[in-house]
């Protein structure tokens, strides 16, 4: 009988929504459904199978499977890139319950706030230099579509990208790309032959004053091993806190012609040790930085609760970018994220290896973090893996990521397939195959205090 009153919620719901155009949260669609009540004795109910098929059809894709008993209830918020769209999405029935009018296209992330507004990174319409995931505009959009706050970084020297990041005391994190001349790039031994490249930085705003109050910069804490008259000039290897200028992948070895040469693409912030992890795409790495440093401390190689001013407290994925021990694991990487208290794993870190080497082959990998960082040479500095999923066919070039929910199952976003939802035995309990191109997918709770706002 729970699948009767199912399946005619579900019908009810679709033909509620083919009556208006308007979000199932904003009409009184979502009232007549609820108001429906079963009678358990009544023969009238019609004769429903006993099974719902698949595919279940959606706006913007299809569920391909989904075992209720196994999969966690809720909404799923998609990060839609071909069409630079934002919606919350059913996880029932596929279809979008609320949806954001955007004034400008994404710049990537876009993310729910507990208090039911957005805060997302946008792209301006006419950068004056762009790669793959620019931004330049973040702002904090209402339920209404509405903008509460908006901040601009888009200059011939800046620019916003890919990820920003709220942190505990409201302020905003965001990663920037920054203009290096040629002139710079000769005084510190670069060996690229661009007459400018882009380096990146992180900053922290405060929207109360839209000031930045905060910041870490990578060009501060540079190494290179190739003209001991030039700065910065020292060994790889015994310098694993600092970033090799010259490194190239292998992989990318057209030695970045555009000039991104590192393309920092997520980040994610550790509130009980206040760390930031810094996913390094053409690194293939994560880097984790000290944010308990003053702005002026960060420019330098002390200070701070590590002592290492601004320098790389830890880094992992490719010990090759130092000429290390230990083996590499990230082929391009995405979406560092830390598992807070109220997910299995705490204190762990999800990582989504897009696997762009031989094996093609994308990977989430869980790693654990020790309860303390020893960043050294010689050494294998790499974390251990505690759990990992992949499947055949799950590869993802670019974007994607992972995202750990409270019941135990891990929500993966296959930027170019769509979203899968797996138990930690690595069953596929939820399937959405859509039409785009995802940046990331996250997950509520039906109580989640975000929905409960949306839904006043």
């Amino acid at each position: 009988m729970k699948r009767i009153f199912y399946i005619i919620y579900l019908s009810l719901l679709f033909w509620a929504l083919s009556c208006s155009s308007d979000d199932v949260f904003s009409n009184g669609a979502q009232d007549e459904v609820e108001q429906v009540v079963i009678d358990e004795e009544d023969e009238t109910v019609p004769n429903i199978p006993d099974e719902i098929i698949y595919p279940i059809i959606g706006e913007t894709g299809q569920i391909l499977n989904h075992n209720r008993n196994l999969s966690k209830e809720g909404y799923v918020l998609i990060n839609e890139a071909t069409d630079d769209r934002v919606y919350l999405m059913q996880k029932d029935s596929a279809v979008i319950v609320h949806e954001w009018q955007l004034e400008f296209g994404l710049g990537n992330d876009v993310e729910l706030l507990p208090d039911g507004r957005l805060l997302a990174s946008l792209g301006v319409e006419k950068p004056s230099f762009s790669f793959g995931g620019f931004g330049g505009i973040i702002q904090i959009i209402n339920p209404d579509s509405s903008i509460d706050w908006e901040y601009t970084l888009a200059s011939k020297e800046h620019l916003i990208h890919h990820d920003v990041e709220m942190l505990p005391n409201g302020n905003v994190l965001a990663i920037v790309w920054d203009l290096r001349t040629r002139d710079q790039l000769d005084e510190i031994g670069y060996l690229g032959k661009q007459e400018k490249i882009y380096t990146e930085s992180i900053i922290e705003i405060d929207p109360n004053s839209s000031e930045i109050v905060w910041k870490w910069d990578s060009w501060d804490h540079i190494v290179q091993n190739v003209d001991a008259s030039k700065v910065k000039y020292g060994s790889i290897n015994e310098n694993p806190q600092l970033i090799n200028i010259n490194y190239v992948d292998m992989l990318r070895n057209d030695e970045n012609p555009d000039g991104d040469i590192m393309h920092a693409n997520g980040l994610d912030y550790d509130e009980d040790n206040d760390l930031i992890y810094l996913s390094v795409n053409n690194y293939s790495e994560i880097w984790v930085l000290d944010h308990s440093t003053t702005a002026s401390e960060s420019a330098t190689s002390s200070g701070g609760n590590y002592g290492k001013g601004g320098d790389l407290v830890y880094r992992f994925g490719n010990p090759k970018t130092y000429n290390n021990e230990g083996d590499r694991l990230f082929y391009n990487v995405h979406f560092p994220n830390i598992l807070d208290e109220e997910v299995p794993g705490k204190g762990n870190i999800l990582v989504f290896g897009n696997g762009n080497g031989d094996s093609q082959q994308s990977v989430v990998y869980e790693f654990m973090i020790p309860d303390q960082f020893n960043l050294q040479s010689n050494m294998d500095n790499e974390l251990d893996v505690v759990w990992e999923y992949t499947r055949d066919g799950l590869y993802a070039p670019r974007v994607s990521g992972a995202i750990r929910l409270d019941d135990g199952n891990t929500l993966i976003t296959s930027g170019t397939f769509g979203v899968i939802e797996v138990t930690n035995n690595k069953q596929v309990v939820w399937e959405f195959q859509g039409n785009g191109f995802y940046w990331r997918a996250y997950h509520y709770n039906y109580d989640a205090t975000a929905i409960l706002f949306l839904t006043k």
